[in-house]
């Protein structure tokens, strides 16, 4: 059992259930310009980032398009991105918000952090009726911070605002491998990989978290307050 004072969590894929639509939408603003990305290609290197530097890094992983400027590509994005979610059903995972529930119990403070602008994240938590104070105790986003995943600035912040000092107890979990390397790289002391969202077991592996799991609900078996 590890003691954990500070759990911070990923959104999309992680305790958010959006079926990717994100990453499906990188995907369709990139082939709009006449090209060809596969949903898997764009997870491989963009899931967890911001969402300009992910369309950046597969453009750039991607030598047929590497030329390519990100910019347009990024305000089609946004633009694609606000009609989805428009019509969007967003829930958080199965058995997900008791868990957050559990945690608190044990006076686990809950952070959420993700690579989306704050006007994104909020707009899926309102969807999930999910609160401040409630569910959750700080949300950390993309424009909080001047570094993306995975920097450590986001989890450093999350830190700051609830006023945790000791990295060694704070876990981070997310459902891509740069999620994992944002909680080593902030030297947490648990690191989860989760399979619900961009990244496989096999893929969360080679980065070497301390736990992998097919759901956050198996968490509260290996933490303590």
């Amino acid at each position: 059992m590890h003691n954990i004072v500070l759990a911070v969590f990923d959104m999309a894929g992680t305790v958010v259930n959006e079926d990717n639509v994100v990453y499906k939408t990188v995907q369709k603003a990139i082939n709009k310009r006449g090209y060809d990305v596969t949903l898997d290609f764009v997870l491989e290197h963009g899931a967890g980032k911001e969402k300009h530097q992910a369309i950046k890094d597969i453009l750039i992983a991607s030598d047929k398009i590497s030329s390519e400027p990100s910019e347009p590509i990024f305000e089609d994005f946004k633009t694609m991105l606000d009609d989805a979610y428009s019509n969007l059903a967003v829930s958080s995972f199965e058995g997900v918000e008791k868990t957050l529930a559990d945690l608190k119990s044990k006076h686990i403070k809950i952070a959420l952090n993700t690579g989306y602008n704050r006007a994104i994240a909020e707009l899926l938590l309102q969807k999930m009726n999910w609160s401040l104070g409630n569910q959750y105790d700080t949300l950390v986003t993309a424009d909080d911070v001047t570094e993306g995943r995975p920097h450590p600035e986001m989890i450093s912040k999350a830190m700051e605002n609830l006023g945790v000092t000791d990295a060694e107890k704070v876990l981070k979990a997310g459902d891509s491998i740069i999620d994992i390397e944002e909680g080593k790289n902030a030297n947490c002391g648990v690191t989860v990989g989760v399979t619900t969202g961009a990244h496989t077991a096999e893929q969360l592996k080679s980065a070497n978290p301390t736990y992998v799991l097919n759901s956050l609900v198996e968490l509260t078996d290996y933490i303590e307050g």
